[in-house]
């Protein structure tokens, strides 16, 4: 599928919902769409059928494990993408496999207080779901920059929006007072609109989104004049919003429920809050890994020497051991950033640069000239040196 849709979206049900929601939610959807139901179907269908049950399955699978859960409500698909693949492919592998009966036995048991599956459980025929439509309010996705130190330690934001809130003069409600709301004369409050269609194949009824309330089962017949009858208005507030340490550039964080408001009482939307990082002077990062490369001169790299290394703690000295090459790398052991999971932190890895002078002075070519011939000047090559120059030969 093209794009992913939010879990809570694709079980249709509500960011507090309970886990036995969570599992009545996806118990109907394996049941509608499980390719067992489709092996009649046209191979369009059978192959819309495959991808929405693998789509239910890996939202289960998140929003039925606490952790998992929590990592997605709070990252959003960034958290969990590793696990939910792994999750998706459990489901939509193993669980294919069974027929729709084991499945469902499998997940929540025959006798589970559901009076066992067999038969689909009076599920068959396309039985649609009853309940009028909840609004949900729009997303809000928006960008924070963040330093290296920032990253390392975690920090409070506060950001600036533009977003719909529930009309003070209504509270929400888009009518004057609640004798203002009425049952939606069209569906009768369903949010549905029952069709009876003839076809060759026999008379059918379909059900579709009542055009005159937009699914939810009531109309406001004297709208509210601040808000008109919407029960939201535009307002910019600020929001403090909370970054854990580790996060990368691109990275998206979910803030629940504090995008658009929606229109009469709805869900709130949620705010995106993606991750933008300014880039160190100093310091280059690859994942949880930093880099630094220190420039020495040949008499420090000669004689050995002590530089002093930028660390995000501050600075940190290291010792430089007579005859360094050119191109040796020392790693700073926990030095680097904290994974975003809270396992582990990287390391800081020190480049070390000889610099040759361009040009002598005439007494300086005479010293030179005069130890060139030592035996300590004659390329003499270590394992560990010959290690060091076959990678450096590497990078060509």
């Amino acid at each position: 599928m093209a794009e992913k849709r939010d879990y809570y979206e694709v079980l249709g049900v509500d960011r507090n919902a309970s886990a036995n929601d969570i599992k009545m939610a996806y118990r109907k959807l394996a049941l509608k769409w499980h390719p067992d139901r489709w092996v009649n179907g046209t191979d369009a269908e059978k192959k819309e059928a495959e991808e929405k049950f693998k789509e239910a399955s890996e939202a289960y699978d998140v929003l039925s494990d606490e952790q998992k859960k929590q990592k997605y409500d709070q990252f959003g698909f960034a958290g969990v993408d590793g696990g939910a693949a792994g999750g998706a492919g459990g489901f939509g592998g193993g669980f294919a496999g069974m027929n729709l009966d084991d499945l469902l036995n499998n997940l929540f048991g025959g006798a589970g207080g559901f009076g066992g599956f067999s038969g689909f459980g009076g599920f068959g025929g396309g039985a649609r779901s009853s309940g009028t439509r909840v609004n949900r309010g729009r997303d809000i996705r928006t960008r924070v920059k963040l330093t290296l130190q920032e990253i390392a330690n975690g920090c409070s934001k506060e950001i600036v929006l533009e977003r719909y809130r529930p009309c003070p003069d209504c509270n929400g409600k888009g009518a004057k007072s609640d004798s203002d709301i009425k049952t939606c004369p069209q569906c009768q409050g369903t949010g549905q609109y029952k069709q009876v269609v003839n076809s060759i194949f026999g008379r059918t009824i379909q059900y579709t989104t009542c055009p005159q309330c937009n699914g939810e089962g009531k109309v406001v017949t004297n709208p509210c004049h601040t808000c008109g009858g919407t029960g939201v208005i535009r307002k910019k507030e600020t929001v403090k919003v909370n970054i854990p340490a580790g996060v990368e550039a691109g990275m998206q964080l979910t803030v629940r429920g504090e995008g658009h408001a929606a229109q009469r009482g709805g869900v709130n939307g949620d705010l995106l809050v993606v991750i933008e990082e300014i880039e160190h002077p100093d310091l280059k990062r690859d994942g949880n890994n930093l880099f630094y490369s220190q420039v020495i001169s040949v008499t420090d790299a000669m004689l050995g020497s002590e530089i002093s290394i930028p660390c995000l703690d501050g600075s940190y000295k290291i010792k430089v051991e007579p005859g360094t090459q050119s191109g040796t790398v020392v790693k700073l052991r926990g030095k680097g950033l904290p994974s975003v999971n809270g396992y582990g932190r990287g390391d800081l890895y020190v480049k070390i640069l000889v610099w040759i002078p361009h040009k002598l002075s005439k007494s300086e070519k005479e010293a030179i000239e005069a130890i060139r011939s030592s035996d300590s000047f004659k390329p003499s090559l270590t394992r560990d040196d010959k290690q060091l120059f076959d990678k450096e030969k590497n990078i060509f």
